[in-house]
């Protein structure tokens, strides 16, 4: 018996250790043969932007982040000179309808879009950054503990009116509770965005990012390396909210992809 009830905590912990799957739809992660480990790692592209390339067995992979705007259809990554086609399937995405109390956060005036528009060439800048350094691979802790949601994709309209898909999953969790690094990383910015909140957004590496927005504080500074499990701030319900929560992102190459995949522990 004994014997027995090991065997499953073996098998139980594999399974919650899972490496991500291939994923290949609007908002997933593709994961493409790139050549042989003996040699060295290629250079692989995708829209322009370059992709991150591990390491995996006796293989290279390329690892791309599939926009949420994506066709069914062929891919089409550029490996040097050469074109790699990937086959892309359809997924549908649920509607999500909100209130929002303050009005501005759904209609905002010229001066907030002003803010606006300064905030996202800081937000996209560390989101499309690329950091050529090895990556061991895109698994990760949950940054905290709660119900996870699968808002990611959802079509949202707050007070009725339709705005862009929602791009990270929500976790819900009480206002203060502690958000840990989900992997080792670098701090690429922070901030109190109009929209986002109080925001950390964490470089893995070769252009794989994390986000959190609506903290109530934050507990890193820009540039700061930070390994697994170290605080990075505390949930909270700044920003464009109808309640405390963590808004978790997940990114490769500038593209959000659904956490879900990546969350493998």
């Amino acid at each position: 018996m004994i014997r027995y009830l090991s065997t499953l905590a073996f098998l139980v912990a594999g399974l919650a250790w899972a490496a991500p799957e291939d994923s290949p739809r609007p908002g997933g992660i593709t994961f493409v043969d790139v050549g042989a480990a003996d040699q060295p790692a290629p250079a692989a592209t995708f829209g322009g932007k370059p992709v991150l390339v591990m390491q995996n067995g006796d293989r290279w992979q390329a690892v791309v982040g599939i926009p949420l705007d994506t066709e069914p259809g062929q891919l089409t990554i550029q490996l040097g000179e050469y074109p790699l086609s990937v086959p892309i399937g359809d997924h549908a995405y649920a509607e999500q309808r909100l209130t929002v109390k303050n009005q501005s956060y759904v209609t905002p005036d010229q001066v907030q879009l002003d803010r606006i528009g300064r905030e996202r060439k800081i937000i996209d800048g560390a989101l499309n950054n690329f950091r050529d350094v090895p990556v061991d691979g895109i698994d990760l802790a949950a940054p905290v503990d709660g119900r996870r949601s699968s808002s990611f994709g959802l079509r949202r309209f707050f007070n009725d009116q339709p705005r862009s898909p929602h791009k990270g999953m929500d976790i819900a969790a009480s206002s203060g509770t502690l958000i840990k690094a989900p992997r080792d990383g670098i701090v690429s910015a922070t901030g109190n965005y109009f929209f986002n909140g109080n925001t950390v957004i964490l470089d893995h590496g070769q252009g794989y990012v994390t986000m959190y927005c609506h903290l109530s504080e934050i507990a890193v500074e820009e540039g700061q390396v930070v390994s697994t499990g170290e605080t990075l701030g505390a949930v909270g319900a700044t920003g464009r909210v109808t309640g405390p929560h963590l808004h978790f992102g997940t990114y490769l190459n500038g593209t959000a992809v659904d956490p879900a995949i990546v969350l493998t522990r």
